[in-house]
């Protein structure tokens, strides 16, 4: 039985001995999975390509192919021991399963001090690991590293659509590439939408107003509030609980016209109510703690039962009396 060492073309590493057999095309099935490629030409240490396998003889080194021309193993060899960084130093990561094929240079010059440029500034310096097919294994994901050696390759920050460029970032980061981090951290903040400060519609408001929970906190412009407020109060006459129970806390109202509003078990800690228009409003089981009440017109508003511990009175445009029976 003759037996035969088979590398990846180009490399003179990880070969395997396999027992030749059958045909020729068996014997590349069998260079296949022995080599996790998908073997296609098989040549001698000459390079010559082998077309039958009677050609083959006990003890043979062979070169196994993908469908590419004869690369010499010493050529190669040589090339990779090359540390002068030129352009015919070439070199292959294997990053979370992809191959990316570029030269030591591009690792090392532009970025001198990051992570790729230590680990393949000398060769094997930080032991670097290779696959198969002789090349670099990283534990990264290939979708993040590929805009950076294009950084790499030629100074420019360009991120294929439907990319997180997030993503790319903490490969930037991981690999010590300050200089292209900055660029992301720029690109990001400005991929975000500018803050929406439009007023909303008088409708919308009502909707947020009835759907915050008594216990959050709703906060409001004046200017668009007292416009919605003078609303209400047309709404008021067809759904007099509208703003029943509705939270308004810490809400700033000063000035505004609420006549016969309906605030009923309503809660209003800490709003500032100054100069209010209160007339006739229902304001009965109420929060109204340290509620700036001063200024107000209060005549014929019921505050049966409000609360108004802390609350500010001064000033007040018509008295409070004792029989509204404020606790």
């Amino acid at each position: 039985m003759r037996r035969v060492t088979l590398f990846i073309n180009g490399s003179c590493i990880n070969g395997k001995v396999v027992a030749v057999y059958g045909t020729l095309s068996d014997l590349l099935s069998v260079a296949s999975n022995k080599l996790g490629i998908r073997a296609a030409n098989l040549y001698n240490g000459k390079g010559g390509m082998i077309d039958d396998i009677a050609l083959i003889r006990d003890d043979d080194v062979l070169y196994v192919s993908e469908g590419h021309a004869f690369l010499d193993p010493q050529t190669e060899g040589k090339a990779e021991d090359d540390l002068s960084g030129s352009h015919t130093d070439w070199l292959t990561l294997n990053i979370g399963g992809r191959l990316f094929t570029t030269t030591r240079s591009t690792l090392v010059s532009k970025e001198p001090d990051s992570m790729l440029a230590h680990m393949f500034g000398e060769k094997d310096v930080w032991g670097n690991k290779r696959d198969q097919r002789g090349a670099y294994l990283i534990d990264r994901s290939p979708e993040y590293f590929e805009p950076i050696l294009n950084y790499l390759r030629h100074g420019q920050l360009i991120v294929n659509e439907g990319v997180n460029l997030l993503g790319v970032l903490e490969e930037a980061r991981f690999f010590g590439i300050e200089q292209l981090a900055e660029q992301l951290e720029v690109a990001i903040k400005n991929s975000h939408p500018p803050e929406d400060h439009s007023p909303i519609s008088r409708k919308e408001f009502v909707r947020f107003l009835l759907a915050t929970p008594t216990k959050s906190e709703l906060r409001c412009q004046v200017c668009t509030l007292v416009t919605v407020l003078d609303a209400l109060l047309i709404s008021d006459q067809t759904c007099p609980d509208s703003l029943f129970c509705a939270n308004l806390k810490g809400v700033d109202m000063e000035g505004s016209q609420m006549t016969g509003i309906n605030l009923r078990v309503a809660t209003l800690k800490n709003a500032k109510l100054k100069n209010c228009n209160l007339r006739g409003a229902t304001l009965a089981g109420t929060d109204l703690e340290n509620c700036d009440l001063s200024g107000c017109d209060l005549q014929e508003a019921n505050l049966r039962g409000s609360n108004v511990k802390g609350a500010i009175f001064e000033e007040m445009l018509t008295p409070l009396h004792m029989s509204q029976s404020v606790r």
